[in-house]
């Protein structure tokens, strides 16, 4: 019986709340609060190389050197929409032999709404990486494990870090370009 009765009410709405939404619609953000909607995320692009197999998967002795590079770009798709893309690079070698070669851009799409002009820049290249960033962790780390390494765990990257150096070197090409002119 407890269940018709959280049904009845659930109808009803509490007080005056909205009644739930249905599954899989997106929620719309209470007034003009900004408001990061994910409208999908997707793997674009991935390429595991092992090119020296099977002997790269042989016992190695010591530690492989890892060098790994991170991207973050973005697409304005609409008026308030973006896609995000988290682009990962990773390359393992031994003793000068190439274990293995990762390559991937892991993307998002975004709805964003009320964000202030003058923190959209930091919204889409530092909030909406930070949401996709476990996932594509995640795919990194199968695609090494599949090629029969053991999974390469990214540590948490500081997207913050990486988009003021952004913002630093634009400014310091700004002003080389503009003393130029």
């Amino acid at each position: 019986m407890a269940r018709k009765k959280d049904a009845a009410n659930s109808k009803k709405g509490n007080g005056g709340t909205p009644a739930a939404q249905p599954e899989g619609a997106p929620v719309p953000p209470p007034g003009d609060q900004p408001h990061i909607g994910i409208m999908g995320q997707y793997l674009k692009d991935l390429s595991f190389e092992n090119p020296n197999a099977p002997q790269s998967l042989a016992v190695q002795s010591g530690q492989p050197e890892i060098n790994i590079s991170v991207n973050v770009n973005a697409n304005q798709m609409g008026e308030t929409d973006y896609e995000v893309s988290l682009e990962l690079e990773a390359r393992a070698q031994h003793e000068g032999k190439v274990l293995f070669n990762v390559e991937m851009t892991y993307c998002g799409l975004f709805r964003l709404s009320n964000i202030p002009q003058d923190a959209l820049g930091a919204v889409v290249l530092v909030e909406c990486p930070r949401i996709i960033f476990p996932f594509a962790r995640r795919v990194l780390a199968d695609a090494t494990r599949d090629g029969g390494f053991p999974p390469l765990m990214l540590d948490p990257i500081d997207f913050a870090a990486m988009f003021a150096q952004r913002v630093a070197q634009e400014q310091e090409a700004a002003k080389q370009g503009g003393g130029e002119a």
